[in-house]
């Protein structure tokens, strides 16, 4: 029986509102804390790539189209007069060609040699450890050193490459100063530095592959060149595409070894896109031509790798 003028025991104080109302306020409440809470986390790290990422390409699109020298305090608008010189001047279609055999000649032996290392490595070998770490070493090693180490090397009169030529007796080319053999020798340090990531890469795709299959394929009587060819190679692809793409934006961007062996020549020989935006920029001091060159470097990029994902995900065979 209750007691009248009293409120009974768990109900709701006078004037506090209950039913679906109450709880839909108590549900906006809660989406406005993960909201906040959301942006308390995400807001800063958004505002450090803002700044150091998209600002950048952002001001380096204004100054393609003004003809500052990096000295004087106006830069006048020129249009897109940058970009019409790049594309009818002769010297700009030179680096395209450049950075087009570089980047074929980088991707695709760094792509070869590395599958072929991790064969050898997944195999039961003694010391394979030990390989496996010399592998992968020149890849953590800096630009600097490695391009030091190599000017060494290539060096026609007392280098290691006069050595070895002088063993099966002939004569070292000048390797860093002939422009037939320039591109070719700058080529060459690169895959020596990259192909350790592409090796441990694919072996890691190598020792996740199924088991059951390559017991299917003995059963049927399948040989090693078959096996690789139609069950290895397919299982591989995911691995294949990653490569692929982190490659090719990875050789667009050399830069260090460039600068330490060549610097970009003889004659225009190792100029790529990279070494022709620091040439303009901050030797010629033409902030035009670099940010124009940046900005098409920037767009091939993204219309490669586009066109790569597009192609090879069609090809990619997931597990």
């Amino acid at each position: 029986m209750t007691t009248p003028g009293r409120s009974r025991a768990g109900a709701a104080p006078p004037g506090t509102a209950t039913g679906p109302a109450s709880g839909a306020s108590g549900a906006r409440r809660r989406l406005r804390r993960e909201h906040l809470l959301f942006l308390a986390l995400v807001g800063p790290n958004f505002l450090l790539i803002a700044v150091f990422s998209y600002w950048p390409v952002i001001y380096d699109a204004y100054l393609s189209l003004t003809d500052w020298d990096m000295i004087a305090p106006v830069k006048n608008l020129v249009g897109l007069g940058n970009y019409a010189d790049l594309f009818t001047g002769l010297g700009f279609a030179d680096v395209l060609l450049v950075t087009l055999y570089f980047t074929v000649g980088v991707v695709g032996g760094g792509m070869v040699f590395g599958l072929g290392i991790a064969m050898l490595l997944n195999q039961r070998l003694r010391g394979r450890r030990f390989v496996r770490t010399m592998v992968f070493a020149p890849h953590v090693l800096s630009g600097a050193a490695v391009g030091l180490a190599w000017a060494f090397i290539f060096d026609p009169n007392y280098g290691l490459s006069r050595v070895f030529f002088a063993a099966v007796g002939a004569q070292s080319p000048a390797w860093l100063t002939d422009s037939d053999w320039a591109l070719p020798a700058v080529i060459i340090v690169y895959l020596w530095k990259n192909t350790g990531f592409a090796a441990i890469v694919y072996l890691a795709g190598l020792q996740n592959l199924p088991r059951e299959v390559y017991e299917s394929a003995a059963l049927d009587g399948s040989g090693p060149w078959t096996t690789f060819r139609r069950f290895t190679l397919p299982l591989l692809s995911p691995v294949t595409f990653f490569l692929v793409i982190t490659s090719t934006i990875s050789s667009f961007q050399a830069f260090d070894v460039i600068a330490l062996t060549t610097g970009g020549g003889p004659a225009g020989a190792t100029t790529t896109l990279s070494w022709f935006v620091y040439e303009s920029g901050f030797q010629s001091f033409q902030a035009g031509p670099a940010g124009a060159g940046a900005i098409v470097m920037f767009a091939v990029i993204v219309a490669i790798t586009f066109a790569q994902a597009r192609y090879l995900e069609r090809k990619v065979h997931y597990q």
